[in-house]
């Protein structure tokens, strides 16, 4: 019996050591939660596997989350859009500590900026401030990536979103990734975007930060970046200085002359675009005006017209009458007449 009884403690040691051993040991597991079988067909679909390297861009006025995946051919193509479910402030970035503002900017996302024990249910800080931030004398913290649905300064996801977003960082991690680029722009950074905001205070910035979105956009690789003179430096990938601290010196780098061609082409023909479309707004805007006024104008002279109508229809009501003695006056002036002869009659 005492035997028997041994070998039950002993086999129930063996399996909790076994349960311990395949468990978590932090949180409830739901940072380990694996790709879906849909999402690793997407990854195949487009050139790419869960240990490829990613990046992430954010639009905040479309409310976007956008996931770009390494493909074999060393450039990113995307992954998918997720909706933001909520996010605080307004356009523009993040100055204070507590005012409430998402931030918008370049910002790089490490393993230790992974919080998979998230009261929210699954994050990643944004490490801001950033260089750039610093360097403006920027504050706050804890801004995250995080699920819940809640945003006090953050970007917030559905929970099911987050999680997918969280597992393909964390695959991109194991798969060799040091850290991945997470692109926080105002909105799109198109020429028809930027000319709809052109009385921002923040154009300036949104056109340094718009440099880092158009070397995507023509090398479809994350550009690397510093900050010299308070202003975002972008680099093609592979330039060899990218990783440098500029500090204020703002050292030539050597670049891949066709990307740098492309971007500068990029620039040169948004510019004339933009240009374009704030003449485009503003004719558009003096024609309204234009309208605006015809309009008062022609309900003037309608009410004009209105009033001389009534002043003639008045007049002649007034020359019907006098004959008959000039209306309600005429015979108030008859009833006192008659008032006074039968007073000098009496």
């Amino acid at each position: 019996m005492v035997v028997s009884i041994i070998r039950t403690v002993l086999a129930a040691l063996v399996v909790g050591a076994f349960v311990i051993a395949c468990s978590p040991l932090e949180g409830d597991g739901r940072h380990l939660i694996p790709l879906s079988r849909v999402a690793e067909s997407k990854l195949a679909s487009i050139g790419s596997s869960p240990g490829a390297a990613m990046m992430v861009r954010i639009f905040k006025e479309e409310a976007k989350l956008e996931v770009w995946k390494q493909a074999s051919d060393g450039t990113y193509k995307l992954f998918d859009t997720y909706d933001i479910c909520a996010w605080s402030g307004e356009l523009g970035p993040k100055f204070a500590e507590g005012d409430r503002q998402a931030p918008e900017g370049f910002y790089t996302i490490t393993p230790g900026l992974m919080n998979p024990n998230s009261n929210y249910h699954l994050a990643f800080n944004l490490g801001f401030p950033n260089k750039f931030d610093r360097a403006h004398g920027r504050t706050g913290s804890h801004l995250m990536v995080h699920g819940a649905c809640s945003s006090a300064g953050c970007y917030a996801m559905e929970d099911e979103q987050i999680t997918e977003i969280y597992a393909l960082a964390r695959e991109a991690f194991e798969g060799g990734q040091r850290n991945f680029e997470v692109q926080i722009f105002p909105f799109r950074m198109t020429p028809e975007n930027l000319a709809r905001h052109q009385e921002s205070p923040h154009m300036d910035f949104w056109q340094n930060i718009k440099e880092g979105y158009d070397y995507f956009e023509v090398a479809k690789q994350p550009p690397a970046w510093d900050v010299c003179n308070g202003r975002y430096v972008f680099v093609q990938p592979s330039a060899a200085a990218a990783a440098a601290s500029m500090a204020g010196s703002c050292p030539p780098v050597r670049a891949d002359e066709a990307i740098v061609t492309a971007f500068m082409a990029k620039q040169q023909a948004d510019a004339r675009a933009l240009n374009a479309e704030i003449t485009r707004l503003a004719e558009a805007e003096a024609a309204a005006l234009a309208a605006e006024q015809r309009r008062a104008e022609a309900q003037a002279a309608a009410e004009a017209r209105g009033d001389a109508l009534n002043d003639a229809v008045n007049g002649f009501f007034d020359t019907l009458l006098s004959p008959f003695g000039g209306g309600e006056e005429a015979v108030e002036d008859t009833e006192t007449a008659s008032g006074e002869t039968a007073s000098n009659a009496g």
